[in-house]
């Protein structure tokens, strides 16, 4: 049974750090390309950063190029998402996906919540 259960999800302080990660089971995570997604308030879900499957390859959204960090540790099978010098604008729900597979088959965590505010 493939799960992924987001924590470190909180208030956090403009300026200040948080750092999420997503602990998975179920499936080869070595395999898969895994992502962080948000979802604001009244807003669509957005990618904020993928990373490849050895992590050699990482992407992000404009908007948090140069604050936030992805990486992975397949010893661990968990994601992280290190959010430096976070915005008010970055409070939303953050969600994981994992994608891989013979199918390319997507599965998400059910998301934490952060809120960045003074």
């Amino acid at each position: 049974q493939v799960q992924l259960v987001e924590s470190g999800g909180g208030l956090v302080q403009p300026g200040g750090s948080l750092r999420l990660s997503c602990a998975a089971s179920g499936f080869t995570f070595n395999s898969w390309i895994m992502s962080w997604y948000r979802q604001a308030p009244g807003k669509e879900r957005e990618l904020v950063a993928s990373i490849s499957t050895s992590g050699g390859v990482t992407n992000y959204a404009d908007s948090v190029k140069g604050r936030f960090t992805i990486s992975r540790d397949n010893a661990k099978n968990t994601v992280y998402l290190q959010m430096n010098s976070p915005k008010p604008e970055d409070t939303a729900v953050y969600f994981c996906k994992a994608r891989g597979g013979p199918n390319w088959r997507e599965y998400w965590g059910q998301g934490t919540s952060v809120t960045v505010s003074s």
